[in-house]
């Protein structure tokens, strides 16, 4: 269930995610994309920034991720920030169908990447940090950074 295969080149990733929210687990999903969409990825041209993910009749849905329209396409529609499916086992929907049920959970979508020639998708299941919690890890951070250049500068002199 949780990731950790070889993957391939990262074309978008949520930063603000992992800032304003705890991950408790995290999924691999296809996409359901267009060919022109792939295409507009693949130049990098996607944004997880406001999106999430929904389950509704038993299917997974990404909502509100943008792909820029391909150039190069035919010009039939292409809407940056449609709806599109996400391609999970049953028994992963039935599990994210309940853990995002759960009081304050949701579902946010991590990173868009390649694996094995297929553009994937990482979807956490979060909660969202309270800011005390925001403020004690950017201390955290800073400390640990300070540490960090004090050893350096031992190990100089």
């Amino acid at each position: 269930m949780s990731t950790n295969g070889s993957t391939g080149r990262v074309f978008a990733q949520n930063r603000k995610a992992r800032h304003d929210f705890n991950i408790e687990e995290t999924y691999e999903a296809g996409i359901q994309l267009t060919g022109p969409e792939v295409k507009s990825i693949r130049e990098g041209r996607a944004n997880l920034t406001e999106s999430y993910a929904r389950i509704r009749d038993g299917e997974a849905f990404l909502l509100g991720a943008h792909v820029s329209p391909y150039e190069n396409a035919r010009q039939g529609e292409q809407l940056p920030t449609r709806e599109r499916k996400l391609l999970l086992h049953g028994r992963e929907i039935a599990r994210l169908a309940g853990k995002s049920q759960e009081d304050g959970k949701t579902l946010i979508p991590l990173r868009l990447y390649e694996k094995n020639g297929n553009i994937k998708l990482e979807v956490g299941v979060a909660s969202r940090k309270k800011q005390y919690d925001k403020r004690r890890e950017i201390a955290k951070k800073t400390a640990q950074r300070e540490i960090e250049r004090a050893m350096k500068e031992r190990l100089r002199s």
